[in-house]
């Protein structure tokens, strides 16, 4: 049940999807999506995630609710949202709309050795969304649809859900910084002012 994969380069699209980010917070799930958001330019409300497998989206919808004027852009993988697909039911729930999440679906488990996940066989998380009851879902393959979804994440018109189809390239790690601690008292200091970072 293999179906063909797009031909969209996922550091290509992350670029794009970040090119007019503004002041949106930005959070990396676990692994090659932190190291996209890091190559398109490491940036203080950026928090990648070096841990917490499968919760990106409930990080996102945390900083959506306590921070309800700004843009929230979760930009996850397919491995790491199959992890965490109960969100979406609290997501639809609490319907906020100043969140997006963004797959990054490349149909790989790339931390452990390009295993196929199960996005390879069939499974669509765009359509897990939308009947979990989030109203904006896509499923982007081409360029076209890349560029309508671009529009749609910055009009604040969310939830939003998005499943972006891009090869199981291998490319090399563009790594935020290690430690936990700074990348949390950055985020913050970011947000919130520099005395948040030490409280």
């Amino acid at each position: 049940m293999n179906k063909p994969m797009g031909q969209l380069l996922r550091r290509k699209v992350v670029k794009e999807l970040l090119a007019q980010r503004g002041d949106a917070l930005v959070v990396g799930g676990l692994g090659a999506p932190a190291w996209d958001i890091t190559n398109a330019g490491d940036h203080d409300l950026n928090f990648p995630l070096w841990g917490a497998m499968g919760g990106a989206a409930m990080i996102g919808l945390g900083l959506a609710l306590a921070q309800p004027k700004k843009k929230v852009l979760v930009v996850t993988g397919d491995g790491e949202m199959l992890m965490g697909v109960g969100a979406l039911a609290t997501i639809a729930v609490q319907k906020p709309r100043n969140l997006s999440i963004v797959v990054i679906d490349n149909e790989r488990y790339g931390e452990t050795g390009m295993q196929e996940t199960h996005t390879a066989h069939g499974v669509d998380l765009a359509g897990m969304a939308k009947a979990a009851g989030i109203v904006q879902t896509f499923m982007v393959r081409t360029q076209a649809e890349l560029n309508r979804l671009k529009q749609h994440i910055y009009a604040g018109e969310g939830a939003l859900f998005a499943q972006i189809k891009v090869d199981p390239e291998k490319l090399p790690l563009v790594l935020p910084p290690r430690d936990g601690a700074l990348l949390k008292n950055r985020f913050r200091a970011a947000l919130l002012g520099a005395d948040a970072a030490h409280q």
